[in-house]
């Protein structure tokens, strides 16, 4: 009795259709920013990486070439990474922190994934703390101006809390091909905001992002369920967000709509297969 129990404990707390995405918590520690500042952070290595590895798909979802990652590239990642943690993070304006933090999670992730290579998927890098926890998400990865920090700290405790714009989902890659696309450059404070509207632009109106089916079922992605309060918190709030990235077609066939049928999400790793 105690088993079954326990069993559907289980079962119920794993079961995703159930989970919502994490709050963004504000982690007060890096509210601190220089709005006259102009200093630049060099994030060249992480573009040479890019340049190198990423390869670019004419029917959307980029993939990284994992497999074909030289040891010298992978240390050279792993040294931006660890050089990212010397900068004087609330020195810079918020344009420039904004894609720093950006810059970091993306090299990050992939880092981690590197670092434990091959994988089919992220969620099979278990090395976050919890019992109920996968992934490498919840894991004190690097450490920035002396704190420990997580990819989740960076997501829901900094990016989204302080600049609480839901296009920041379009920029982090999680290295999963039902995530939008990792951006083929690196964001700099001069680009961000054109870049995550792009990248807003580009997940929208890819098949990842929503699409209708031979039913006439709108699908949209488990992003709009998993964080739903950062596209304002109802159903209306995705649709109207979807519409307003949306090209002449999708907008078109999202007119009239007040409901979205279902939600898909592919957690297969972005390599290049």
């Amino acid at each position: 009795m105690i088993r079954a129990a326990v069993f559907l404990l289980v079962a119920v707390l794993a079961t995703p259709a159930l989970a919502g995405g994490p709050k963004a918590e504000l982690w007060d520690r890096w509210q601190a920013h220089d709005p006259a500042s102009t200093a630049r952070v060099d994030h060249s290595t992480w573009g040479r990486f890019l340049a190198h590895y990423l390869r670019i798909e004419p029917r959307g979802g980029n993939r990284v070439d994992y497999a074909r990652v030289t040891a010298a590239d992978h240390a050279d990642l792993a040294a931006y990474v660890a050089e990212m943690g010397t900068v004087a993070v609330s020195g810079l304006n918020r344009e420039e922190q904004m894609a720093f933090w950006i810059n970091l999670y993306n090299a990050l992730t992939v880092k981690v994934v590197l670092d434990h290579w091959p994988v089919t998927s992220i969620r099979d890098i278990d090395i976050s703390p919890g019992l109920f926890s996968d992934g490498p998400w919840g894991k004190k990865l690097t450490v920035v101006a002396g704190e420990k920090i997580a990819l989740d700290d960076i997501e829901h405790r900094i990016l989204r809390p302080i600049w609480q714009d839901p296009r920041i989902h379009y920029a982090v890659n999680c290295a999963s091909i039902g995530c939008p696309d990792l951006a083929p450059r690196p964001f700099t404070g001069d680009t961000v905001d054109r870049m995550l509207t792009v990248a807003a632009e580009t997940y929208v109106n890819s098949p990842r992002g929503a699409r209708i089916d031979g039913d006439g079922r709108l699908i949209v992605s488990k992003i709009y369920d998993w964080f739903i309060d950062d596209f304002g918190g109802a159903e209306a709030g995705v649709l109207a967000h979807l519409a307003q990235y949306a090209g002449p077609d999708l907008k078109a066939r999202l007119a009239g709509r007040t409901e979205i049928d279902g939600h898909a999400y592919d957690w297969r790793v972005n390599a290049v297969r």
